[in-house]
Parts: C-alpha cells; sequence; structure tokens
C-alpha cells in the first residue's frame, strides 16, 4: 500500500514538478531546502491545493484525480503546523478532547489517557493554554492532532519555531509517538537532526522536484548523503537507553555501552532509541587509553578509509554489535597510526558530543 502524488504546478519563478510514490507507514520525511516544494507536496496530499492535472492516491483510495477531490476531512488526516493553533479560551484538556468529541465512536482509535502518557503532558491537562512554553504548546498541539485517530498525520516543521533546547525537551516525545501510535506520518523539515531521529525514509527535494527517495538506513550510509551537506558525515546508532548514574545516561548497543549526558525522562528507560554522532567527534588510539577524563572509549574494527574534505579522512568503522560509526580524521594522523581495513582500533568520543 502506497500513498502516491503525481503534480505539476507552475508559478512565475518557480516550477513544482513531481511523479512519486512510497510506502503508505512509518514516517516519511520530505526534507529540502527552503523553497524547494516540500510544504507544496504537504499541501497537496492533505487536498489544501488541487489543482485540476494532479493526482493523489493514499493505499487503495483516490484523493484527487482531475476535478475530482475529497476533502481533507473525507480523507482523515489530522496536520500539525508550525505554530501551534490552540483555542486560547478552553483549558488543555478541553483542546485535546475537541477533535476526539467530534470523531466517530467506532472511528477513535487513539484515547485520551494513552494520549497524555505517550507526550508526557499529565502535569499540564488541567493548565490554561496561556500558560504553556512554547515545546508544551507543540505537544498539546500534537496531542489534538491524534485524538482524532486520523489515517495520516502531516507535520510542516513542527519544530522550526522553538528554541534548540525546547527542540532536545520535545524530540524524545516525538519519538515515542512514532513508535507508538501506529499512525503514518508523513514530516516536513529542512534540519538533519530530526530526519535522523525520526525518520524510516526520506524523500529529497529540491527546486520543485524530488531527487530520490530512500530509506533512513540507505541515506545514512553514503558519505555523500545530502543530509551531511551542512555538519558532515553523521553516525546514527540504535540501541536502548539504561538508567542515570553519576549524572550520566546509560545507551547500551549490544555488548557496547555509550555515556550521555542528556537527562531523559524514565519512561524511556529500556526503550529503542536513536544515538546521533558527528564523524567529526570521532577520534581514534592504537590502545585504549588510560588515566583519561573520556568516558565513551569503544573497541571497533576499520571497515574502509575514504577521502573526505581536504586533508581529512573518513573512517568506515564497525562496533561489536555490527552497527557502522564514522570518524572523520586528518590525513596525516591516518598515516602516522598507519590505519588500514581490517585493524582493530579505539574510539574516543566525549560524553558532552554526545548532548543530543
Amino acid at each position: 500500500m502506497t500513498l502516491s502524488v503525481r503534480a505539476r504546478i507552475s508559478h512565475s519563478n518557480f516550477v513544482f514538478d513531481v511523479d512519486a510514490n512510497w510506502p503508505a507507514d512509518g514516517v516519511t520525511v520530505l526534507f529540502g531546502r527552503s523553497g524547494s516544494g516540500k510544504t507544496t507536496l504537504l499541501r497537496l496530499i492533505a487536498g489544501l491545493e488541487h489543482p485540476n492535472n494532479a493526482q493523489v492516491s493514499f493505499r487503495h483510495e483516490i484523493w484527487l484525480n482531475g476535478r475530482h477531490c475529497v476533502p481533507l476531512h473525507r480523507r482523515r488526516i489530522a496536520i500539525v503546523f508550525q505554530e501551534a493553533s490552540l483555542l486560547p479560551h478552553l483549558s488543555v484538556r478541553e483542546n485535546l478532547l475537541y477533535g476526539y468529541k467530534r470523531t466517530p465512536v467506532a472511528e477513535r482509535k487513539l484515547h485520551l489517557d494513552e494520549v497524555v502518557r505517550m507526550l508526557g503532558i499529565e502535569k499540564l491537562i488541567e493548565r490554561h493554554i496561556n500558560k504553556l512554553s512554547g515545546g508544551e504548546r507543540q505537544r498539546i498541539a500534537l496531542g489534538r492532532a491524534l485524538l482524532t485517530s486520523p489515517r495520516l498525520l502531516l507535520m510542516d516543521e513542527p519544530l522550526s519555531a522553538l528554541d534548540t533546547q525546547s527542540k532536545r525537551d520535545i524530540l524524545p516525545y516525538f519519538e515515542r509517538l512514532v513508535k507508538e501510535a501506529d499512525v503514518p506520518i508523513v514530516y516536513v523539515t529542512h534540519a538533519p537532526a530530526e530526519v535522523e531521529r525520526l525518520a524510516d525514509r526520506v524523500v529529497f527535494l529540491q527546486d520543485g522536484r524530488i531527487d530520490h527517495i530512500e530509506t533512513l538506513k540507505h541515506t545514512l550510509s553514503r558519505s555523500d548523503s545530502p543530509l551531511f551537506r551542512d555538519e558532515g558525515v553523521v553516525s546514527v546508532i540504535e540501541g536502548q537507553l539504561g538508567r542515570k548514574e553519576h549524572g550520566l545516561t546509560s545507551f547500551h548497543v549490544g555488548e557496547d555501552c555509550f555515556w550521555l549526558s542528556t537527562p531523559i525522562c524514565s519512561d524511556n528507560v529500556g526503550k529503542s532509541q536513536r544515538l546521533r554522532i558527528l564523524a567529526k567527534d570521532v577520534g581514534i588510539a592504537l590502545a585504549k587509553p588510560k588515566n583519561t577524563s573520556l568516558m565513551n572509549i569503544l573497541p571497533v574494527t576499520v571497515q574502509c578509509i575514504d577521502p573526505a574534505r581536504e586533508g581529512h579522512v573518513l573512517l568506515w568503522l564497525q562496533l561489536s554489535g555490527g552497527q557502522n560509526l564514522f570518524s572523520e580524521i586528518t590525513a596525516w594522523s591516518r598515516d602516522r597510526l598507519d590505519l588500514r581495513k581490517g585493524l582493530v582500533v579505539y574510539a574516543m568520543i566525549k560524553t558532552a558530543a554526545l548532548a543530543e
């Protein structure tokens, strides 16, 4: 079952031209720079734009075909925008239940208690809307959307209006939602960190066209991924959060253990999470260092060495459980350490570098 879109829209200085489809499950991220066509594609899916020559289908249903257009409410789509559009005269509870009460009983799949738990908003439920922070407002907006039990959830850069700390605070709740809500999501962003934390697949857009569609695993396995253009190559490691010790949080990846400085919600302990590590934050040692402040020192095997930016190389390393870890070092360090394929070395990462 797929989500399919075919459309050509011409403006005076912009042509949007797509013909694509992807699986109608999991999280599909529409990624590209501002003006690439992400929001136009989202609006087509939602039915907010319906040019005569366009076609949109979801699973086995035709939503748009020429003049035939199924309206948004009949598509049973929920949308979360950049700004949380909450009803100011209602409490948090009343905002959450606004769409729920208007959803037929037979179609209700998600209920108030489970959405409140999923988004960690137990302490907010009786507050007034004007007493909420920006991040809290977005969680309420997301909860309200979920409580309509949508068949498809569209999210248009929902974190872009938040400050850096608010984004860090809310991302774990978005990750939990992705795993537990069982609703297909189309998520618009130009932030690589959000893609790497949330996506199952990525639709890359540029100048109104789709360059390619690929799974997150595939795009992270190539050093020329568009996700790496700004910050450089990133590793995304799958593991489980452990409990806090000495003010740090353990993150278990098979037999290996990373130590994070990020505060976490106790409800996430033992659950699968993604850890994002910049390649430039990973150093290399031939022997395990002693008497060092570094907490994250892990044995790895060199799989491949590729040229990177001028004077640097990219090491493809493998953790003991088989997952990949990238390290960007100078070509001089590679020569000085005589690094080569098959060599077992130690990867070193500062705990502070794993703050996200």
